[in-house]
Order: structure tokens, then C-alpha cells, then sequence
């Protein structure tokens, strides 16, 4: 047995308040790598826990009328709450007002002064209150956030410094011998290019102007700048001591095999905590994944914008299997995914209720039906029967690889691949008609063996993602889960075996209306603003365009050219661009980035939500800089104004144009 350690950690949650599903993603995909490796035999630690320091805190306190500690220990509570109903098996849940923490923070700030790391200075220039993080003039535009777009404060205040150059061509060195250290490789990319090779700035790393916050012991009107804070949980949480007294704990875990955080704090992750523990003089993490955002159909969640959703009020209506499920599989690598409460139904009903849970349903009560509930391997063996053996084997393959890779969706459908091909069994050998000749009673015996040894497998490689499911399943077949040495083999259920008399509905199939009628009145349905009467205009000349026309094309032609519906599901003005806007367009299954000129007639935020017309197979190209990968359809008139295409009626995103 492998018993190789293993360490992940995720990003502490900042304790401002309730975490919503986009911030709760990250921890169930921890959890279901985690449980990945802990099937393979790795000895693992898995961390995560909350971040509650800094001027937010102060102020929210403040607001609320209460200390910053009662407001910290409320919120924490909550975050931790989020996590155990999502069946999160972390080891260590770690706090920053931890005083073992704290302490430790105090002697890493002490000791990096002492040495010469630290300086005393006094700082000017523009802070971001919400992200607690200080610009240089040349990151800012239009007096916004470069992090998060919004406004920015000019502050000037004494601070310590941290001499960030001093380490800089070693960390570049480092990223460039180690190529897997920044994942996936477009994040490294622009790690290097846009704040490494530059040139780094020395960073702040105390605050004055308010006191919620690690005292710096030796200079007591400084707190500790909290991503310096922030950051050191990673090696406090499992025993670090900067004076040379670390725990077994930490010596046996360290360097972390995978911090794992949200593509908008990579680069405090592998810029500013990389240097800090070459500080230290100590190994630097073996990998940063900066994983992309889960989005609300409309874009971005957030408060402000009234979109956001929960991960309690989801389990509430679909359990929590089916919301891990769904936030592991609609993820791509790299890419944003997108939730709404109609995908989430789609999802329960097609890969949940019907290729899982009707499966499952139908295998146990054919056997119950037809044998009294024995399952049994009589070996009357058909060409089809290897054809489903060696896929159902391939997918023990296909998840090992993708995991490897922390492909985690890739994974989830790797696993349904196989259930898929499970159904395709039945429809192919149908034992139904098979029940009515007393001759191929052995054969359907073999062919029910073979669907609930299929089925055995693909809930054992499900435990990692829906475990709660995975062992539902396993109960129903009166089996436990296959160890890792076991699931290279087909054949392992014991003959004989009985399963449960009434199968149980693992998940129920939902009525779309009804459900989203729940939904509404529940949470409310989002209500467009009323729009303005308009005044009485006067009749308006004659605008027709005249049309000049191109050569004409055959038809083979056209017909090379594929156009599909496209929601646009975030949107941004490209930096120095008058004409720009790159769009995340979701296309059916995939999302594509595409950059328009377009504008001069619509804002970023008037394109979230749009569904529009797209064309799907055009070469990619990049403008200004920024690679494209289709083309959004406009009209354009005789003045040179544009409209974008709509569908007329409210399509899916990824329905063909013909």
C-alpha cells in the first residue's frame, strides 16, 4: 500500500460574510481530489479554513456592532457550516485569529526583519479596500481595481517593506525549471509576463491605519499586512516554527503537494508566497492551481449584482451529491463554468435520475424479478460481454489519467461513460426477452452479473466525487467499494450474492416547471427594470441601406461555415482599446473566447446574459493581442451603427443555426 504523504490545501475563505456556490466550488474540488488520492493509499492532509484579519473585518464589525473577533467567530462558523453540509472530509480547519497561529505569524515577521528582508518605509499610492492590496500606478486603470475593478483609494501611511526584488530572478529561474509549477500553463504565463519580468515592486507588509490584525511585537502601532498573514497558514497549520522547532507533522508534509486557489489570487500565490518562504529558507510548494470561476448564468456572481447563489439553499432542492456533481462536472480545466438552477435541473434529470439512478433501479429489480434477487455468474459468455468489460476497465484507466492531470470533470464523464455503456448493455442483450425462454436462463444470468460487476466499478471510482452515492449504490448490490488494487479487475462480485429486495430511487427525477416555479417563488424570479415611455418622435427619414452585393458563393461553401446560438456569459473591455470587447460566449458544451469591435455600441455589462449568433468554426486569430476563437454576427446600417443577431426565440446555447 502506498503510503507516500500527500498535502492540499485551498485558499482560506476571507470572513466577510456567507460564501456563495462560486467560492464553495474550490473545497468540493479539494475534497474530491483528496478522496482520490486517500483511494490510491496516499497519507493525506488536507487543509482549509478561514482568513479573518484586515480593515474589512474592522469595518464590518463596526457596522454590525460588535468586536471584530464576535464577528469573525459568527462568520467562520457559517463558512465551516457551508463546508461539512457539502461533505467536505478536510483534516485541519485552520483560523487566523488562532493564537498557536498568530504567534508563529509575529516570529516569521520578526525574523525576516532581523535578516534583512523587512525595512521600515512609508507608502503612497492606490489601495483596494475589498482585496486589501496596494497598486503601482502603472496596474491601474481609470483609478480601478486591476483585481476586481473597483474604485480605488489613494493612501499614504508609515509601512514595512518587503525587498521583493531581492528574489525575483530566483523565483523566474525556479518557474522556468519547474514547468508544473504554475497550473494550468496560460496562469504561468501570465505570472511571467505581466508582474515577474517587468520588475517587482518591494511589497507592503504592515498596515497603521487600523489595529484588526496580527501586532507586529516588536513595533506596536503595525499590524501585519494580511497576506502575509494570510498566506503562512499554510505551514503554521501543520507546524512550522521560524525558530528552527518544527513539528514531525511539518517535516513530513512539507513542501505541500498542491495549494489549490481561484485564478484571482495566483499572484500572491506563486509571486509573493514563493518569496516569502525562499525567505524562510524553505521548499516551495510543488504546485499552485489557479482553478476559473463557477459563474451565475448571468455572469460573475456577487451581492451587489443579485445573482448569487448558495450552496444550502442548492441541497435544498437537489442534495448535496447532485450539487457536487454538478459543480465538479460543469468546470472545465481552464475555462469558466456557468450554473443556473434550469442547468442543474437538466443535469439531475439526464446523468443523475436517468443514465445513473434508472440504471441502477432497473439492474436490481430485474433481479429480484427474475431470480429472486441472487446474483449470479453463470459464465455463458457473449461477444458483447467483452466489449462493455474492457470499456467499463478503460474508464478505471481514463479517471487515473485525468486525475493525474486534475482534470476532475474529465474524470466525472470517464465515470458516466461508463454507466452510459452499462444502458447500451442492456438495450443490446435484452434480458426482458431473454426471461421468456427457460433455455437462456444461464445467459441471463451472465448478462445481470455483468451489469451489477459494471455498476460495482463505476460506484467505486464515484466515491471520490458523490460518496454518499457511491455508497448507496454499493448497499443496494449488498457489496462494498473496490480498493484501488481491485478495480483493474472485472469479475470480483462474489456469485451468489443477494442484493436489496426494493431498490431505492437514488435520485428523483424533477418536473422542470414545477421546480423552477418552487424556485421563483422561493427566491423570486429576476424582474427586467420597466422601461421609460418614450416620447413621441417624429416620422423618421428614410434609412434603407443600399446593399452592394459580394460575388456569389456555392453552396458547398456556405455549407462549410457553422453558426450556432452563443450566451454570453462574461464580458470585458480590452485594456488600450477603443473598439474592443472580449466575451466568454458559452457555445452548448464549450465556452469560447471572442473579441469584437463592438464597443462603441454595447458596455460589458449590457452583453452578460445575451444570447446571440455565432460563428462557431472560424480559424482563431488574436486581436491586440488577445487570441479570438469565433466571431459574433452584427447588422451594420448605411451609418456604420451595429446591432448584434438574436435569436428571436430564447434558444439554448449551443442550438445550431441553419
Amino acid at each position: 500500500m502506498n503510503k507516500t504523504p500527500y498535502y492540499l490545501t485551498t485558499a482560506i475563505a476571507y470572513t466577510s460574510g456567507k460564501p456563495h456556490i462560486g467560492n464553495c466550488y474550490e473545497i468540493v474540488l479539494a475534497d474530491s481530489i483528496v478522496r482520490y488520492k486517500r483511494s490510491k493509499g496516499y497519507d493525506v492532509f488536507f487543509q482549509t479554513g478561514t482568513d479573518e484579519h484586515g480593515v474589512k473585518i474592522e469595518q464590518k464589525a463596526e457596522a454590525a456592532g460588535v468586536t471584530p473577533q464576535q464577528f469573525v467567530d459568527e462568520v467562520a462558523g457559517i463558512i465551516k457550516g457551508q463546508f461539512d453540509l457539502l461533505n467536505v472530509s478536510y483534516d485541519k480547519f485552520i483560523r487566523t485569529t488562532d493564537p498557536d497561529h498568530m504567534k508563529q505569524v509575529q516570529k516569521i515577521f520578526k525574523r525576516l526583519y532581523e535578516q534583512g528582508d523587512i525595512y521600515k518605509g512609508y507608502y503612497e499610492g492606490w489601495y483596494c479596500v475589498p482585496d486589501e492590496a496596494f497598486f503601482t500606478e502603472s496596474q491601474v486603470v481609470d483609478g480601478k481595481c486591476p483585481e476586481c475593478g473597483r474604485p480605488l483609494v489613494r493612501a499614504k501611511e508609515e509601512a514595512y517593506f518587503f525587498k521583493m526584488s531581492k528574489y525575483a530572478d530566483r523565483l523566474i529561474e525556479h518557474i522556468r525549471s519547474h514547468p508544473e509549477f504554475i497550473q494550468p500553463e496560460s496562469r504561468k504565463n501570465e505570472m511571467m509576463n505581466n508582474f515577474l519580468l517587468p520588475g517587482l515592486q518591494d511589497l507592503c507588509v504592515s498596515r497603521t491605519s487600523f489595529k484588526w490584525g496580527v501586532p507586529v511585537d516588536f513595533d506596536d502601532k503595525h499590524v501585519v499586512y494580511v497576506w502575509l498573514d494570510a498566506l503562512t497558514n499554510y505551514i503554521t497549520g501543520i507546524g512550522y516554527d521560524a525558530d528552527g522547532n518544527s513539528s514531525e507533522q511539518y517535516k513530513k508534509f512539507w513542501p505541500a503537494d498542491l495549494h489549490l486557489i481561484g485564478k484571482d489570487i495566483l499572484r500572491f500565490h506563486t509571486i509573493y508566497w514563493p518569496i516569502f518562504l525562499m525567505a524562510l529558507g524553505e521548499p516551495l510548494p510543488k504546485q499552485v492551481f489557479g482553478h476559473p470561476w463557477l459563474l451565475q448564468g448571468d455572469g460573475k456572481m456577487s451581492k451587489s449584482r443579485g445573482n448569487v447563489l448558495y450552496a444550502d439553499d442548492l441541497v435544498d432542492f437537489f442534495g448535496v451529491d447532485a450539487v457536487r456533481y454538478f459543480v465538479l462536472h460543469e468546470m472545465p480545466f481552464e475555462n469558466d463554468g456557468v450554473i443556473t438552477w434550469e442547468l442543474m435541473i437538466e443535469r439531475l434529470n439526464s446523468d443523475l435520475a436517468n443514465t445513473l439512478g434508472n440504471l441502477v433501479n432497473r439492474t436490481v429489480a430485474m433481479s429480484n424479478k427474475y431470480f429472486g434477487g441472487v446474483v449470479t455468474d453463470a459464465k455463458a459468455e457473449e461477444p458483447v460481454d467483452g466489449e462493455l468489460k474492457a470499456e467499463v476497465l478503460q474508464a478505471v484507466k481514463n479517471v487515473d489519467k485525468a486525475m493525474d492531470g486534475l482534470h476532475v470533470a474529465d474524470a466525472l464523464t470517464a465515470i458516466f461513460t461508463a454507466f452510459k455503456r452499462c444502458n447500451k448493455y442492456i438495450d443490446e442483450t435484452t434480458p426482458w426477452a431473454l426471461a421468456k425462454d427457460e433455455a437462456k436462463k444461464e445467459r441471463l444470468q451472465t448478462v445481470l452479473y455483468n451489469l451489477t460487476e459494471g455498476i460495482t466499478i463505476g460506484a467505486s471510482l464515484l466515491h471520490s466525487f458523490l460518496p454518499e452515492t457511491a455508497e448507496r449504490v454499493a448497499a443496494q448490490l449488498n457489496t462494498g467499494l473496490r480498493s484501488d488494487e481491485e478495480l483493474g479487475q472485472f469479475g470480483l462480485y462474489p456469485s451468489g450474492t443477494k442484493v436489496t429486495e426494493k431498490p431505492e430511487i437514488l435520485f428523483a427525477r424533477l418536473d422542470p416547471e414545477k421546480t423552477m416555479a418552487l424556485i421563483n417563488e422561493k427566491f423570486g424570479p429576476k424582474e427586467a427594470p420597466a422601461e421609460p415611455e418614450k416620447p413621441e418622435e417624429a416620422p423618421e427619414e428614410d434609412k434603407t441601406v443600399k446593399l452592394e452585393l459580394k460575388p456569389e458563393v456555392e453552396y458547398d461553401d456556405f455549407a462549410k461555415m457553422q453558426f450556432a446560438v452563443g450566451e454570453i456569459i462574461a464580458c470585458e473591455a480590452v485594456p488600450k482599446s477603443k473598439k474592443l470587447l472580449c466575451s466568454r460566449v458559452k457555445i452548448g458544451d464549450q465556452v469560447r473566447q471572442i473579441v469584437s469591435g463592438i464597443k462603441a455600441w454595447y458596455k460589458p455589462e449590457e452583453m452578460v446574459g445575451k444570447k446571440v449568433m455565432v460563428i462557431v468554426n472560424l480559424k482563431p486569430a488574436k486581436l491586440a493581442g488577445i487570441l479570438s476563437e469565433g466571431m459574433l454576427l452584427c447588422a451594420e446600417d448605411a451609418e456604420g451603427n451595429l446591432a448584434l443577431m438574436v435569436p428571436e426565440k430564447d434558444l439554448p446555447a449551443g442550438s445550431e443555426i441553419r
